[in-house]
């Protein structure tokens, strides 16, 4: 009788709680309710509040972590992209680019970095 006069944990009850609802639910269960709970955020929220989160969070990141994370995660990024995506993908993304690029930038900015090249490329050829 003693087992049963033993009050349980706030932690332990959320526990039990938490097992038995892994045990009776499946992945979709656990999609669905998180696209409701993503859905009522941003109803509540707006853009700005997903912007300012973000930023804090970029923030935090870059507080604790160096160069080498970001080309380690960068890298990882590449491999993974590759291995899903194909030629065309590739194409597709970089007209996209370069649609908005040409929408973003005038003359002069092609012509600044057309002569920043060719300086490069003049320095790398020994040509002064």
């Amino acid at each position: 009788m003693a087992d049963k006069d033993k009050k349980m944990t706030v932690e332990e009850a959320g526990r039990k709680g938490g097992e038995a609802t892994a045990d009776s639910h499946d992945k979709e269960f656990y999609q669905e309710i998180g696209k409701k709970g993503g859905e009522t955020t941003a109803e509540k929220h707006g853009k700005e509040f997903y912007q300012d989160i973000g930023k804090k969070g970029g923030e935090a990141t870059a507080d604790s972590h160096d160069k080498e994370f970001y080309q380690e995660i960068g890298k990882k990024g590449g491999e993974s992209t590759a291995e899903n995506h194909d030629k065309e993908f590739y194409q597709e993304i970089g007209k996209k680019g370069g649609e908005a690029t040409a929408n973003s930038h005038d003359k002069e900015f092609y012509q600044e970095i057309g002569e920043k090249g060719g300086n490069a490329r003049a320095k790398n050829n020994g040509e002064d």
